[in-house]
């Protein structure tokens, strides 16, 4: 299969970053180091390229009717101008994608969705769409810039004169930015360092960009690619879909019962109900490396005796702590805060414990 482009991958080129295949795109992994990157994002201010991910907008009189029926937190809560994390539930008890819902304004709303899964969940949605809600796959015409750290609104905020300060978490403004009209600032992001994410329409991407990168030029602003997305986002113990969640893992296994609202029907909401009150086997947790070791995706974990306890579905190297940290399904016995689990490192049973999220 073809890798797609993202519009600005001449850009990422000339910048001299490692290109690599990811979910079906050409994607940036990385322009400096790893590391580097990371500790922008930290202290600084960094983008990322996001322009993969997926937008379907939802709209007309059944616009909330068919979000409530395939998505599993209450978007009724929703007001104009804010976003919701939430998730698809498939009709087997996993997750077909996690997404976040925006409402623009009353019957119209923004669905966005993992790049790898931009085709499934189109079709998933229109499956469930009987009532004649309008739908419309924008993917391709939309660009989405994440400018995250500490140092992001003061740099975008010479771009718009919306009041980016007035923006509260998880909610957003369409306005002016960077001289370009309907641009949507959104103060959400995967890094847990603060910052927005820009979408605009992909015909006015690279002037966007380059302002982006004028305005932040005093902030030492930095382009950041895809290695540091997930060691920031690891760091925080934001789920990644394909690691930590999949068509196989429930939501209340991985932690998401605070997106998953039974006070609606939805897709298995009667056998997720069922799940939440007989309560789950396993549990997605955090955990940090004690014994020196660099936890990996599938390594087995075990517990004091040698007794296989689980998988770790994501694992890094933290660049703040120094020290290996991750992600992985335990039993209900290994799932508390404080407990001491082992991570197989090519044979070695090396020392963890379970961690409170987010690890940093």
């Amino acid at each position: 299969m073809e890798l797609k482009q993202v519009p600005l991958n001449d850009v990422h080129e000339k910048l001299g970053a490692k290109m690599v295949p990811f979910a079906g795109f050409n994607m940036p992994v990385r322009y400096s180091s790893d590391i580097e990157e990371h500790m922008t994002v930290r202290k600084g201010v960094g983008v990322f390229d996001v322009s993969h991910m997926g937008e379907f907008t939802v709209k007309g009189p059944h616009a909330l009717e068919l979000i409530q029926k395939v998505t599993s937190n209450d978007a009724s809560k929703l007001v104009d101008g804010q976003a919701q994390y939430s998730c698809l539930p498939n009709e087997t008890g996993g997750i077909v994608d996690d997404l976040l819902v925006y409402r623009v304004k009353e019957n119209d709303y923004v669905l966005v969705v993992n790049a790898s899964n931009i085709e499934k969940d189109w079709n998933w949605i229109s499956k469930y769409n009987t009532i004649g809600a309008e739908m419309k796959n924008v993917s391709d015409d939309t660009c989405l810039f994440a400018v995250q750290g500490p140092k992001a609104a003061a740099v975008l905020q010479k771009l718009t004169n919306v009041k980016l300060s007035d923006i509260p978490y998880y909610h957003f403004v369409i306005g002016k930015f960077a001289g370009q009209e309907n641009v949507c600032m959104s103060n959400t992001g995967y890094t847990g360092a603060g910052g927005f994410e820009i979408y605009c329409d992909k015909k006015t991407a690279h002037a966007v960009w380059d302002a982006i990168f004028a305005a932040g030029k005093d902030a030492d602003i930095k382009p950041i690619g895809l290695g540091a997305r997930d060691t920031l986002r690891l760091e925080m113990g934001f789920c990644l879909y394909g690691n930590d969640i999949d068509d196989t893992t429930s939501p209340l296994e991985a932690g998401l019962a605070w997106i998953t609202k039974f006070s609606k029907d939805f897709v298995n909401s009667a056998a997720l109900k069922k799940q939440k009150e007989t309560g789950v086997a396993r549990k997605l947790v955090g955990f940090k490396m004690i014994d020196k070791g660099i936890p990996r995706h599938d390594y087995q974990l075990k517990d004091a005796s040698g007794n296989v306890i689980g998988k770790v579905t994501s694992g890094t190297m933290s660049p703040v702590l120094g020290v290996g940290i991750g992600l992985g399904y335990v039993t209900i016995a290994n799932a508390a805060s404080g407990s001491e689990i082992f991570v197989d490192v090519r044979g070695k049973n090396l020392k963890a414990q379970v961690h409170k999220l987010p690890l940093i």
